[in-house]
C-alpha cells in the first residue's frame, strides 16, 4: 500500500484520533503524548513529511500503516 505524502499537522490530527493529546512545541516539532501507551511522539511541521519520517513517527506511536486505507 502506498503511503499518502501528509504533512506534520495533519499527521498530529491523526495521532490525536487515536488517543494522543498535544503537550508542547519546540521550535518546528510538534510533541504529543499518549497516557495509554505512555509514550511521546515528536512530529516535525513541515508542509511534507519524508516517507522515512512518516513510517518512523508510526513505528513510535504504535500504529499499522492500515490507518492511512480507512482515512480515505
Amino acid at each position: 500500500m502506498r503511503l499518502p505524502v501528509i504533512s506534520g499537522k495533519e499527521m498530529g490530527k491523526i495521532l490525536e484520533k487515536h488517543g494522543f493529546v498535544f503537550v508542547r512545541q519546540s521550535g518546528s516539532h510538534l510533541h504529543y503524548w499518549s497516557e495509554e501507551k505512555l509514550r511521546l511522539v515528536t512530529v516535525p511541521n513541515h508542509p511534507e513529511l519524508a516517507l522515512g519520517t512518516l513510517l518512523s513517527i508510526l513505528k513510535q506511536a504504535s500504529l499499522d500503516r492500515g490507518i492511512f486505507e480507512r482515512r480515505r
